[in-house]
């Protein structure tokens, strides 16, 4: 009998890739997103469904678990992949982008894990893969005060969680990914403006640069990532963490190998 994920913001990027990828593979796969009605790829698939879902709107995420379920059966698999990212600096953060990076990147795989829980208890066990970013175990860049928080969180959550769904048959897994090819994260940023406060500006400048000028070669093929999900999935790899990448593996490897201090000196000096 074909095995079922379940992956959250498939519209576009990751999420979208790795949804047509199991279903090549055979699996089912419940692929959610916020519009739906604007979906014309995934729909083509006999084996995919697709469900509306905003992640941090908890009626919604009651109710895509529910039709998930009822539509397939059993979830053996959970694929937490929505997200989005803010930067700039903390002072210049407006209050509702503050509060839409951790519902997104952090709230979103909370509420997501909690509605599937009783599901997974009640059929004798599952696993939740989370995608993170090597940013939530390391720091890479300046202002990005909250991106990483989210997914420090985001990390801390899962590590934490294992302990109690251990003897459940719950398998938790976390990717911690960086850029990748053909992602639009970068389109996608919401950056912490204000005209009338300069001192941030330089920094900004550089980072908006570094970000514009990263070529192919400093980035991931997302096929990696993706394969690497489905080596979690298929059970092909017994990994909790997961980093994807030249970059995020040379960034951690510095952050264990030094001190805290001179680590972050020598991120700082790259923007000074």
């Amino acid at each position: 009998m074909a095995k079922t994920i379940f992956i959250t913001g498939t519209s576009s990027g990751l999420g979208k890739l790795t949804a047509k990828y199991f279903a090549q593979q055979g699996w089912n796969v419940a692929a959610t997103m916020r519009s739906p009605e604007k979906e014309t790829e995934l729909t083509t698939y006999s084996n995919i469904k697709i469900f509306k879902l905003d992640v941090t709107d908890i009626e919604q995420v009651k109710n895509a678990t529910k039709q998930a379920i009822s539509a397939f059966g059993k979830i053996d698999v959970i694929v937490n992949n929505a997200g989005m990212g803010t930067y700039g600096a903390l002072e210049l953060a407006k209050e509702n982008d503050i509060d839409w990076q951790f519902a997104v990147n952090t709230r979103g795989p909370i509420n997501i894990i909690r509605a599937f829980l009783p599901h997974l208890r009640e059929v004798g066990g599952g696993m939740f893969i989370n995608i993170s970013s090597f940013m939530g175990v390391t720091t890479a860049a300046p202002l990005g005060s909250l991106y990483n928080m989210s997914k420090f969180a985001l990390e801390g959550l899962i590590e934490g969680l294992y302990y109690e769904l251990k003897p459940l048959n719950i398998e938790l897994r976390l990717i911690e990914q960086g850029g990748s090819k053909d992602n639009n994260f970068v389109d996608n940023v919401t950056w912490n403006t204000d005209p009338e406060i300069t001192a941030y500006d330089e920094m900004t400048r550089k980072l908006k640069n570094l970000f514009a000028n990263a070529g192919d070669e400093h980035k991931d093929d997302p096929m990696v990532i993706v394969n690497a999900i489905y080596g979690l999935a298929s059970g092909e790899s017994k990994k909790f963490r997961t980093i994807i990448g030249a970059s995020g593996n040379y960034l951690v490897n510095l952050r264990n190998s030094v001190p805290i201090e001179e680590y972050l000196e020598t991120i700082a000096a790259n923007f000074g």
